[in-house]
């Protein structure tokens, strides 16, 4: 599908203005964000739409459930995944992006990338958020694509890189060690022209963190509150929550069976100051969010 290039033109088309992010920062209420990986190696099979026929089709699903952003990405970053070309994600990500500004022009996309110049082009087509999982220090030039958008950014803890990232992780204090990361970030952002209140943190659940390290993280969640600045977690389907299960210590639960455990952590998540979760299986985690909230708003 070749890119429509009527998002060039002076008065740029409805379809290709940027959503309203305000609800990322309302303090009321928890969004949802869509996993649409346009990949052929991401770590969940059923989340992996290498074309834009598919992945329109997998948008349109998240969209009927109600999704609150829908995260573009074109790159696994996977534990073990190797680096994609800038022209290769590129040409993954531009056609779907520019497939659903038009098919949906008020659909709130994020694109999840890591390289300036696909933000830049993603930005371009009304994409009105950035995830970054290497938190602007990848690519010396995100921040300034960033900053000269004005558009929120998710800034992402991670030890390592996806290739490597699993090899050992080593912390002394991980939330500690976190809580720095994100002052250290938070203040390079700042410098770099992106106003502080549109930064997003993301903790990074299972990017170069042990079993061990994830559960302390979910457990220590409201730590983070202190930086003043929304949490989202990502912990969809991801293995470490296969090992929880007792049942299955020796060998893990398979992802495919890992949606009950995701719904606990996120509920969990939630409960300790998330306030967004990116997540494969929106509609059943909006049907969990909405009976918690229920339930603790009439207690019997």
């Amino acid at each position: 599908m070749k890119s429509n290039p009527s998002f060039k033109t002076t008065e740029a088309p409805e379809w290709s203005r940027r959503a309203d992010p305000s609800f990322l920062f309302d303090q009321k209420r928890v969004w949802i964000m869509g996993v649409l990986n346009v990949t052929p190696d991401s770590f969940y099979e059923r989340s992996r739409f290498p074309s834009v026929e598919k992945a329109c089709a997998q948008a349109e699903l998240l969209i009927t459930q109600n999704a609150d952003v829908l995260d573009i990405g074109g790159e696994s970053t996977r534990p073990g995944s190797e680096a994609v070309s800038t022209p290769e994600e590129l040409d993954r990500v531009i056609p779907l992006i520019d497939a659903l500004r038009y098919q949906h022009p008020h659909t709130f996309l994020s694109v999840d990338t890591q390289k300036a110049l696909v933000a830049q082009q993603a930005l371009e087509r009304g994409v009105a958020l950035v995830n970054d999982i290497s938190a602007l220090r990848h690519d010396p030039e995100m921040a300034s694509v960033v900053a000269s958008a004005r558009v929120p950014v998710v800034l992402m803890h991670m030890q390592g890189v996806p290739a490597t990232m699993q090899h050992d992780p080593t912390y002394t204090d991980v939330i500690a060690e976190i809580q720095r990361f994100f002052e250290e970030r938070i203040h390079y952002a700042t410098q770099q022209g992106i106003a502080e209140d549109r930064i997003i943190l993301d903790p990074g659940i299972g990017f170069g963190k042990t079993l061990h390290h994830n559960v302390q993280i979910l457990n220590h969640l409201s730590d983070f509150q202190s930086l003043g600045r929304p949490l989202l977690v990502g912990l969809s389907r991801k293995a470490f929550l296969g090992r929880l299960d007792v049942s299955q210590r020796s060998s893990g639960t398979p992802a495919d069976d890992r949606l009950p455990a995701t719904l606990a952590a996120n509920l969990w998540a939630v409960q300790q100051g998330a306030a967004g979760l990116r997540v494969h299986d929106v509609g059943a985690t909006k049907q969990a969010l909405e009976t918690w909230n229920h339930l603790a708003i009439n207690p019997r």
